[in-house]
């Protein structure tokens, strides 16, 4: 199955160069010679050389052949102003930098502008295109998920220089409080709500298993030094090769200076120059001071376990995988926030719209009661009607107020979704004002199919885009551990030197004689010409050879092979409960869609006849064909239409917002720009389709926000 639509992505050209590479003369040379080390061994099955790195799981060619995802559009973010992929400083020009600790700016708290913009005389009048804006600017589950992209970059920083990978962490956050459930209308399909879970949660992001050879740890090339001065004197217990001295005096300064780097090829090369100047009052000695100088230089290469250039890189491609993961992550992260601030937003409304239902309900009772006690004043109504129709307006009140402080709760929950500072006291109580109402008119989506609804999230889905490179994660490590099974197989050669040099000890004395050596007997030879001799082939010692190591039975690397193989199958059956899981979400939120459409027109049929019925039981009440009782049965029964109404109309919104979320297309239906979301620099609000205005007399008269 193929898991990337581009075919000139970088890792799909990677795992083409791999496959030439397996399948060159050069690979079947290397398992051949594999399979003679493994047969010669002793004690080892003669067919154990092909079993062991055999072909023992098939690519996914034998999955059914679905449909691929889009990949996110790579996320240019930098929270520190650099790329972490790249060192710090450079090594010609700028080396100091490297070892300068990295700044990156303190986070802001303080609130975007456009929250300032729609406050009018201490109310905030919220259009759903500003929450969303808001939210794109200040949430701050949206804000700490922008570092995880620098993170997934310091990991590909990290496999660049020969180190395992530590991963992002990203993850889908959901701190933000958010969502409304009401407890009139279910909603939702027949698999249940399709609410913001519908897109999953939790990112994919997978480090490397560590399964098979380790890169070389030292692709940075590394140079240490030493610098030494001792100063010692020993005393000595037989003077008779000492001169007569009791005790020698030694005086050693050492240099020493060696460099280490790894190469992607699996090679290893190893420099060191040590250097030692040595001053005695030894009569024995005859160089006083004693320069020597040695020079070492080895180069190993992998031959079979550890070689190649894609077995020591791998984990860099897989660093650029979980850099993609975390881009999809991060857009998924954009459409959990949004439709969890659009759910917020219509709750708001429901409530908004409750209190103004409460409010006029109360108005009705109130009423009501104020003409059965001028009946009962004048005598033709009993106290009977009149106390019940004020125990109805004692409980409208009680029914205004728990709305009331339904609605100022999903009012801080709005605040806390779109506002990053809440510790302006003015800004904590002002009063939050919908401006927007959801217009039912049918969408497209509504009308198509089930199967192009659910190609349309094959594509678009970002839960698919991650497992599909996870699953090509788990291929790399799966690739890593069959190199494991190989045998350790290195060539190496080196070069080795020594020089000496140094003048002729001034304390010198022939073996048995008081007389010193003549002066000129031992010429000095300065250190220039020490360095010479040791590069001139004065003293050289050279060589080549190979080191074999195979491990008997090879359990360790069996057991590792084996578990990167079983893990690669669960990936693969996990992608295909993933398209399935998706295929039921989009078939649960479109059925969701249809029967809330078929309930907001019940309700509102319901709602019509309800207030026509009330009407009328008021004309017969005025006639004196009614009673009081019927009256407030007949209110109640349109208060609970009222409420059944704007459940139902709050249900078919964010259902509508749900599906829209589980086929990932909320960026393009609301004009979301993914690079911009990244930046939190919004040029323009999204602009929210399936809207309507407010009813008139809804909500006091305001002057309209910029976004209206």
């Amino acid at each position: 199955m193929q898991l990337f639509a581009r075919s000139d992505f970088e890792q799909q050209t990677i795992a083409a160069r791999a496959n030439r590479e397996a399948k060159s003369p050069a690979g079947y040379r290397l398992r051949a010679v594999a399979a003679v080390l493994l047969t010669l061994s002793a004690g080892m099955p003669a067919g154990f050389a092909q079993q062991a790195p055999a072909a023992q799981d098939k690519a996914a060619s034998d999955l059914p052949a679905l449909p691929t995802p889009a990949p996110t559009e790579p996320l240019d973010l930098r929270q520190s102003k650099r790329d972490f992929t790249r060192p710090s400083g450079r090594l010609l020009g700028d080396p100091i930098r490297a070892y300068a600790p990295t700044h990156i700016d303190k986070a802001s708290f303080q609130n975007s502008v456009r929250l300032s913009d729609l406050v009018k005389n201490g109310k905030i009048y919220l259009s759903l295109s500003d929450a969303l804006a808001l939210a794109l600017e200040n949430n701050y589950d949206i804000a700490i998920s922008r570092y995880y992209m620098d993170l997934a970059d310091l990991d590909i920083l990290r496999a660049k220089a020969g180190q395992l990978l530590s991963g992002s962490g990203a993850t889908v956050n959901s701190f933000t409080q958010g969502g409304y459930s009401s407890s009139t209308v279910s909603g939702g399909g027949p698999g249940g709500t399709t609410g913001a879970s519908a897109a999953g949660s939790g990112g994919l992001t997978v480090t490397a298993s560590g399964a098979g050879p380790m890169p070389e740890s030292n692709m940075d090339p590394s140079v240490t030094s030493t610098i030494q001065f001792e100063r010692a004197r020993t005393p000595q217990s037989n003077t008779t090769f000492t001169g007569g001295k009791t005790s020698l005096s030694t005086n050693t300064n050492q240099y020493n200076f060696a460099y280490n780097q790894g190469f992607v090829t699996g090679t290893a090369l190893s420099v060191s120059l040590s250097n030692s100047r040595t001053t005695t009052d030894n009569p024995f000695t005859n160089y006083s001071p004693d320069l020597s100088s040695s020079f070492q230089s080895k180069v190993t290469q992998h031959l079979l376990q550890g070689a190649g250039i894609w077995v020591n890189k791998r984990f860099v491609y897989q660093a650029i995988n979980n850099r993609r993961i975390t881009d999809s992550t991060f857009r998924q992260q954009i459409l959990y926030t949004v439709n969890q601030v659009e759910n917020i937003y219509w709750g708001l409304v429901n409530d908004y719209e409750d209190v103004q239902a409460k409010q006029q309900a109360l108005e009705q009772s109130s009423k009501l009661a104020a003409d059965n006690r001028k009946q009962l004043e004048i005598g033709t109504l009993a106290q009977l009607d009149v106390m019940n129709s004020d125990q109805a307006v004692a409980s409208d009140k009680q029914a205004l107020v728990s709305a009331q402080s339904t609605l100022n709760y999903q009012q801080q929950i709005m605040k806390q979704a779109i506002v990053r500072n809440l510790n302006d006291p003015a800004l904590a109580a002002a009063e939050i004002i919908p401006t927007d109402r959801v217009s039912i008119e049918q969408i497209p989506e509504e009308k198509a199919s089930v199967d192009e609804l659910v190609q349309q999230a094959f594509k678009n889905s970002p839960v698919l885009e991650q497992a599909a490179l996870a699953l090509k994660n788990d291929e790399i490590s799966l690739r890593g551990a069959k190199n494991g099974l190989l045998p350790t197989l290195d060539a190496f050669g080196f070069y080795n030197s020594s020089a000496l040099g140094g003048s002729q000890n001034p304390d010198a004395e022939p073996f048995g004689s008081s007389t010193p050596y003549p002066a000129g007997t031992f010429p000095t030879v300065g250190y220039g010409t020490v360095l010479q001799n040791l590069f001139n082939s004065t003293s050289p010692d050279k060589g080549v050879g190979f080191n074999l190591t195979i491990p008997i039975r090879n359990r360790a690397a069996q057991a590792q092979q084996t578990a990167a193989l079983i893990q690669y199958r669960q990936a693969e059956l996990h992608l295909e409960q993933l398209y399935t899981q998706v295929r039921m979400n989009v078939v649960n939120a479109q059925f969701a869609l249809i029967n809330d459409r078929a309930l907001v027109q019940s309700s509102i049929a319901n709602h019509a006849y309800t207030q026509q019925a009330l009407d009328a039981e008021v004309k017969k009440l005025r006639l004196g064909a009614s009673t009081t009782a019927n009256v407030l049965l007949q209110q109640k029964a349109l208060a609970a239409a009222q409420d059944t109404l704007l459940a139902s109309e709050a249900a078919y919104a964010r259902d509508r917002a749900s599906l829209y979320q589980t086929l990932a297309s909320t960026l393009e239906h609301y004009g979301i720009n993914l690079q911009e979301a990244a930046t939190g620099d919004l040029s323009a609000a999204p602009v929210v389709p399936g809207l309507s205005p407010v009813k008139s007399g809804s909500q006091p008269a305001a002057t309209p926000s910029p976004a209206q």
